[in-house]
């Protein structure tokens, strides 16, 4: 089971505006969010998607892709991570939570990190270095959030194991206007990829790029 946080799109992603027209910036968010939640759902080793949010528009878009969708709790992002993960997914089950702006994300790769998780809690840093694209926890094991400035070490601090495979599109999450031109070399998927070349900030790319 994956569990996604999404904020209302006005207020998603404060750091990446001016990389489109104001009036764009929640087209932007929503279509990261949405390439993301596409390789989620796509991925084998998914059971189930919810994404905690209290956005109508995403919920709806959502829900028409098959995923859940659980209200947030208000309470901050860790907050709505953990009632997403441990309260509506449930102890029981094996949990993983990712950030939505991962619109180069694969399939192939989010399977390939959730395989190589270990018996206790683990994490995946981002491109960085510093920060968290996903934490999973197995069952029974409370998934302990610890996203936010530098999370990526205080999830090690915390016990979380990192996961270091070669998976440039899970790891490689959009704050800024250099990280989009970054995921369009790597591949982002057709909803941002649209976008960005309908407002003329991105030319086509290479076929292999363009997959997906």
């Amino acid at each position: 089971m994956t569990v996604i946080p999404v904020k209302r799109l006005g207020a998603a992603k404060s750091r990446l505006r001016g990389a489109v027209p104001p009036e764009r910036h929640p087209e932007l968010v929503l279509a990261m969010m949405l390439d993301t939640a596409a390789a989620v759902l796509n991925a084998t080793v998914v059971a189930e998607l919810i994404v905690v949010t209290d956005d109508e528009v995403v919920a709806r878009a959502v829900r028409e892709m098959g995923a859940k969708v659980s209200p947030d709790p208000a309470a901050g992002l860790n907050a709505a991570l953990r009632f997403g993960a441990d309260e509506v997914g449930g102890l029981a089950a094996h949990r993983a939570v990712l950030t939505g702006d991962l619109p180069a994300l694969r399939p192939a790769d989010l399977d390939a990190a959730l395989a190589a998780t270990a018996p206790g809690r683990a994490f995946v840093p981002d491109a960085a270095g510093t920060g968290t694209v996903l934490l999973a926890a197995p069952p029974r094991e409370p998934l302990e959030p610890r996203f936010g400035p530098g999370s990526a070490g205080a999830h090690r601090a915390s016990g979380a194991v990192p996961l270091t495979g070669d998976w440039p599109g899970l790891r490689q999450d959009v704050d800024t206007a250099a990280d989009l031109a970054t995921v369009l070399r790597l591949g982002a998927g057709a909803r941002t990829r649209t976008l960005l070349r309908d407002l003329g900030l991105s030319r086509a790319c290479a076929p292999a790029a363009c997959a997906g």
